[in-house]
């Protein structure tokens, strides 16, 4: 095996560094392993529930009326995360066009839309008009407030109080980091802070962006209180098969209002060819609990690795996970760039380009993104990514096998060390 890794590029140092920190790990992957278990029948067991059967593979074209393959598959989203509905679809390009989606779908002209989270991902900053863009919610005459964290990273109940007024119609809620260091948020925190919430108006909407963090534990935001809640298909629930798509599951006057806002008023639902999609919509689903746990251990054996060098990591390397991402504070721009033409060299797809930082569109940086992806932007696919300012914090994420995880932060810190920042 250590001849196999030194053929891919891996020095002995580095490959007994990182076998040391991986044989200590075997506690730990076992709890990863029992909740992906768990998810795994919950998966089964809707499937069978919603009587999926063979003729839900058949896409249709058109106008795509009567598409069983799609209807069932939404009900069997609905079973998962126990909601009264959902809309998956591959018209949803991506999580940030299923959180604009829900957003416009559910406010009016006069509403405010409120983050109780602090700053929300920065791709979301354009679609509410914190950063003026066309066609933002700000420009609807829908305005926004914002809670900010407390220094630990926990919920500022007073602010939020205080940011709450007769003009609130939602609440977003993000799980995971996007590109700050505070923790991502448990379950059961979102449903303490969706109760806290209620308890001031039970009729604010709280709608949860869930990227990053289904099947991780065994139980979903909707079943805590949340009204919606939003995701992308490249990312954990299309198992690295879906090649497009996005979720929102909820409460059933709010997913029609979704669909309406997707398609057209008056069409709704009833409307959106599926194509040659359903395949791989149903298998990647059945898929992301396993997928979903290898990510997992990847994260968790970055962690341990750039902890014990020294680096700031977010979660640590003891903490319980709430999603699949791992940040690295790294300190300095060569770092970054070191860190992601390592993950790149580990792709199965393009490792032999070398990515470079440039200015993204949705972001006030320019941005590194590392991925040899078979579907172009899958984060649930081996990827690593940052927005080049300080203090330089990479996030790495995903990982179809654990194998192939394993091997990226190998990779990630064989460039490290090729580059002389760091030395075992």
């Amino acid at each position: 095996m250590k001849e196999l890794y030194r053929s891919l590029g891996i020095s002995d140092s580095v490959y007994s560094y990182c076998k040391d920190i991986l044989d200590s790990l075997e506690d730990r992957f076992k709890e990863v392993d029992e909740v992906r278990e768990y998810n795994q029948l919950k998966v089964i067991k809707a499937m069978q529930d919603n009587r999926v059967s063979e003729s839900c593979f058949q896409g249709t074209t058109g106008y795509g009326y009567n598409d069983i393959g799609r209807e069932t598959l939404e009900k069997v989203y609905a079973s998962i995360f126990k909601t009264e509905d959902a809309l998956v679809r591959p018209q949803i390009t991506c999580g940030t066009h299923a959180l604009n989606v829900a957003l416009s779908a559910n406010l009016r002209p006069g509403d405010e839309l409120l983050s109780p989270v602090g700053k929300p991902y920065d791709t979301l900053e354009e679609v509410i008009g914190i950063r003026e863009s066309k066609c933002s919610l700000k420009e609807f005459g829908i305005t926004y407030k914002q809670a900010e964290l407390n220094e630990d990273g926990s919920f500022n109940y007073d602010a939020i109080k205080a940011a709450i007024n007769e003009k609130t119609k939602l609440a977003t809620i993000q799980r995971s980091k996007g590109y700050l260091t505070r923790p991502t948020f448990s379950v059961k925190q979102i449903g303490e802070l969706i109760s806290f919430i209620k308890g001031i108006n039970p009729n604010i909407i709280c709608m949860v962006d869930n990227c990053y963090g289904e099947f991780v534990d065994v139980i979903e935001p909707s079943e805590v209180g949340a009204d919606m809640v939003v995701g992308s298909l490249i990312k954990n629930p299309g198992g690295g098969l879906a090649p497009i798509g996005g979720y929102i599951a909820g409460r059933k006057d709010l997913i029609e209002n979704c669909a309406y806002r997707l398609t057209s008023p008056g069409l709704g639902k009833e409307v959106g060819a599926t194509l040659n999609v359903n395949t791989a919509f149903y298998q990647g689903l059945f898929m992301a609990p396993t997928v979903t746990a290898a990510a997992l251990k990847g994260a968790i054996f970055a962690a341990n690795i750039y902890e014990k060098l020294g680096y700031k990591v977010v979660p640590d390397s003891k903490e319980k996970r709430h999603d699949i991402i791992q940040a690295v504070t790294l300190n300095s721009e060569d770092a970054v760039i070191a860190f992601c033409k390592g993950i790149q060299a580990a792709a199965p797809v393009d490792s032999y380009l070398s990515p470079e930082p440039w200015a993204m569109p949705g972001y006030d940086s320019d941005v590194i993104m590392a991925a040899g992806a078979f579907v172009s932007g899958s984060s649930i696919e081996l990827s690593a990514d940052g927005p080049i300012k300080p203090p330089y914090n990479v996030y790495f994420q995903g990982g179809l096998t654990f194998d192939h995880a394993k091997f990226g932060i190998i990779k990630s810190l064989q460039a490290l060390v090729d580059a002389k920042i760091v030395s075992l």
